[in-house]
Formats: C-alpha cells, sequence, structure tokens
C-alpha cells in the first residue's frame, strides 16, 4: 500500500498545480483562436485559481466527514470532467466555466491525498511522502508552462486541458487499494458552511475588482460586504473555520501575509512571461516557456544551502533574504526588458529561482508554532493562501500591465512594445511586494508567538 500511496500523492501534486501554470504558455494561443483580448485571458487562470482557494479550508473538514474514497472518487471524476469541457470549449465562458469545475475538485482531491499521508503511511513513510509531494510541486510549477507550450504548438490549446485524463485514470485505478470505504475518522459535524461561503464571495468579488478595472468600485464594495460579515460572524462564533489559536498567533498570520506577499509578487508575472516571449521576443509556444525552467533549476541548486542559514540566522531573516533577493531579480528583469533578446534575462531569472529557495521556512516555521490540533488547519489555510495569492497576483499584475499597455497603445508605441511596457510596470509593482514581505518578515522575526507547542505536541504536515 505504501508504494501505491505515494504514486497517487505524487500524481495528485502534480496534476493539481500543473493546472496553475499550463495554460500560461498556451495563452496567445487559446486568445487568437477565441478571438480574445489579455484581459480575458486572466479569467484562464483565476477560474481555476479562485475556486480552489476560497473553498480548500473547508475540503478537510468535508474530507473527514465523507471519508477520504468517496471524496476523492467524486473530486476526480468532476476534475476530469472540466479537463475534458475546457479541451472542447469554443468560448471563454465555457472555458472558465470548465476550469471552475476544476478549482472546485481540486479543493477537495488536496486535503483528500494529504489525509492519506496520515492514514496509510509510518512515520519514515510520511517522510517520504512530504517529500514526494514537495518535489512533484516543484516540478510541476517548473514544467507546466513549458508542457503547455509543447501540447500548443504539437497537439494545438484543447491538449492543454485534455493531459489531465491521463493522471485521472491512474489515480481512479489506484484509489480502490489505497483508501478504505466510509469516514475515516468519524466526524459528523458539519463544517462552517456559511463562513467558507462569505468569505469565497468576498475573495471572488474583490479579485474581480482588480481584474475587471471597469467596475472596481461596485465590485470593491460588492465583495467588502460578505467579508465584513465573515469577520463579525467568526468572532461571535462557537464554530469558526478559523481557530482563535490561530488568528492570535502574530507568528502564524505573518507567515500568512509572507505567503501572500510572495505569491502577488511571482505568480502575476509568470503568467505573462510566457506571452511576452512571445509577443515582444517572438519566441514560438515551446520556446516561450522553457526560460522559467531556470527558475526551477535555481530553486534545486540553492535548497542545500537553506537549512545551514536557518540554523545560522533563523527562519524569518532566512525568509526576509529570501523575499529580497526575489525582488532583486524582478528588478533587474526589469531594467533590460526593453532588450528584445532572451540572454540577458537570465541573471533576473536564476536570482528570482535561488531566492525563491530561501522562502521555503515561512511554511515550515508556521506550523511550527502552532498545537498539534491545529495543524491541520493550519496547513490548509497556508495551501489556500498560496492559491489565493496566485489568483490576486494574477489580477493584480494585470490589471497593472494591461493599464500601461492601453496607455502606451494611445501614444502610439507598437502592439509588443507597448506590451513590454506594461510587463516592466507589472515587474516592478511585483518587486515592491516582495520588498514589503522581506520587511515584513524581518518585523514578525522578533515576534513571539502567541502560542507554541512543544516537541511532544507537533506533527510535520507537508
Amino acid at each position: 500500500m505504501t508504494r501505491r500511496t505515494l504514486v497517487l500523492l505524487a500524481l495528485g501534486a502534480f496534476v493539481t498545480t500543473l493546472d496553475n501554470t499550463i495554460v500560461a504558455a498556451g495563452a496567445p494561443s487559446i486568445g487568437r483562436d477565441l478571438a480574445l483580448g489579455l484581459g480575458a485571458l486572466q479569467w484562464i487562470a483565476l477560474g481555476y485559481m479562485l475556486p480552489f482557494a476560497g473553498v480548500l479550508p473547508a475540503g478537510g473538514a468535508l474530507v473527514d466527514r465523507w471519508g477520504p474514497r468517496r471524496t476523492l472518487t467524486a473530486a476526480l471524476l468532476a476534475f476530469g470532467a472540466g479537463a475534458a469541457a475546457g479541451g472542447l470549449a469554443g468560448s471563454l465562458w465555457l472555458l472558465v466555466a470548465a476550469r471552475v469545475l476544476q478549482g472546485l475538485a481540486a479543493a477537495f482531491l488536496v486535503p483528500g491525498l494529504l489525509s492519506l499521508l496520515r492514514s496509510n503511511l509510518d512515520a519514515r513513510g510520511r517522510t517520504l511522502g512530504a517529500a514526494v509531494w514537495t518535489a512533484c510541486l516543484a516540478a510541476a510549477l517548473a514544467l507546466g508552462p513549458a508542457l503547455g507550450g509543447i501540447l500548443s504548438a504539437a497537439l494545438g490549446w484543447a491538449w492543454i486541458f485534455f493531459v489531465n485524463l491521463p493522471f485521472v485514470a491512474a489515480m481512479l485505478v489506484l484509489l480502490p487499494a489505497t483508501t478504505p470505504p466510509g469516514r475515516a475518522g468519524g466526524e459528523t459535524r458539519a463544517p462552517p458552511f456559511t463562513a467558507m461561503v462569505l468569505v469565497t464571495a468576498s475573495l471572488v468579488l474583490l479579485t474581480t475588482a482588480l481584474a475587471e478595472p471597469r467596475f472596481a468600485l461596485p465590485l470593491l464594495a460588492a465583495g467588502a460586504v460578505p467579508g465584513v460579515v465573515f469577520a463579525v460572524r467568526e468572532r461571535r462564533a462557537r464554530d469558526r473555520l478559523v481557530p482563535a489559536a490561530l488568528t492570535g498567533n502574530r507568528v502564524f498570520t505573518g507567515s500568512l501575509g509572507l505567503q501572500l506577499l510572495w505569491g502577488l509578487g511571482i505568480s502575476g508575472v509568470f503568467f505573462f512571461t510566457p506571452l511576452l516571449h512571445q509577443e515582444f521576443l517572438g519566441l514560438g509556444p515551446v520556446g516561450a516557456g522553457l526560460p522559467l525552467v531556470l527558475v526551477a533549476v535555481a530553486v534545486v541548486a540553492a535548497t542545500p544551502l537553506v537549512a545551514p542559514v536557518v540554523a545560522r540566522h533563523g527562519p524569518l531573516r532566512t525568509v526576509a533574504a529570501g523575499l529580497a533577493a526575489v525582488g532583486a531579480g524582478l528588478l533587474a528583469l526589469a531594467a533590460v526588458n526593453r532588450l528584445p533578446e532572451l540572454w540577458p534575462r537570465v541573471p533576473g531569472l536564476v536570482v528570482i529561482g535561488a531566492g525563491s529557495a530561501f522562502t521555503v521556512p515561512m511554511t515550515s516555521h508556521a506550523l511550527d508554532v502552532v498545537a498539534e490540533r491545529h495543524s491541520g488547519t493550519a496547513s490548509g489555510l497556508l495551501t489556500a493562501a498560496r492559491e489565493l495569492s496566485s489568483a490576486l497576483g494574477v489580477a493584480l499584475i494585470g490589471a497593472v500591465l494591461t493599464a500601461v499597455r492601453a496607455a502606451r497603445l494611445e501614444a502610439g508605441a507598437a502592439p509588443p512594445v507597448a506590451l513590454a511596457g506594461g510587463y516592466t510596470a507589472g515587474l516592478l509593482a511585483a518587486a515592491g511586494l516582495t520588498f514589503a514581505g522581506a520587511l515584513l518578515a524581518v518585523r514578525v522575526s522578533g515576534t513571539r508567538s502567541a502560542e507554541t507547542s512543544s516537541p511532544r505536541d507537533k506533527r510535520a504536515v507537508p
């Protein structure tokens, strides 16, 4: 069972993360075939990221209530249906609806799969499973744009979505041998659906305001209402979506803020980078995504250095240095972005990757400072923050890029040059966000957590 569980974890981590990044290199092809503008293309990414982030905090509770086999089977069928519908879609809204279905399914797949770490594996197996999960996440982030470009060029953009189907089929085959029927832990209490609906509605409306500047004010107002109601409800409710022990822990909440700022800066830039490489540098879909593999290579190369630095300077100071390096890499890209060549961009991409390796301790440290009874919720919130930051990053950097591009076009610039100007503005905005994260990490590093747990009360959660 151990080997099959590890394979199932590997497939699930890879495919759910792949759908965050694989559309980036194929977006220009989709835009040309469906006659979509730059703003519309954002929704192909946001349609997956937003429901994933919004529903994820309650996903674990529903897995406990319904049982892993039932939940994972339903989620995999929904994920596959969304992938098939996306490949067959002939309009933007059908494609976005398919992505929403995939995002909802992923919000149940991730906690359902992670629950198998506890139920199927011993202590050594859990360590190996966590390593497999993390490695597959990194591989999907790195290979997604390149794979999307290869599939778009060779078979057409529909295969960006059809490629999910073999993963779904393999996981469905493995499920009966790795997941017991019925509930795993006997959980019968219903999760706080009202809180989940309120926070999801608020996040969707606020992110839409960033992606659709024409309706920004009414959308911001509409998004603030459920957000305020959620905050008031959480303060008074006995069954909270986020336990008070977590919201009162300044180290944990600070780590959530760091996760958001890093993702806001990185995710939006990476979504639009293959588009710039095609429209401004003249690269094909394959060549446009391949340079991002340099970021992953740099992450792998720098990772062995992280532990010694943490041991000497502490986790949050290490994260601060990593975020500062990411910001410096973004500035380096902005400095050479006017050049219609690829090679001057390589140093900036390498620095971004190396710096990102040093931001990893923000997640592990956040889990170290909470008690074991809250580790599952804390893990879900950190994963949700990562997905939310991806969605907000695409929307925010897209809004900056679109506004500057439009201004350059009105001034008479050629479309590729106007796009490059907007991309430079996006890089500068992203650098500002990551530098803000570095300052926050320095401040949080001097804070004692409100609740710490002893080694006996802690359990590593990936």
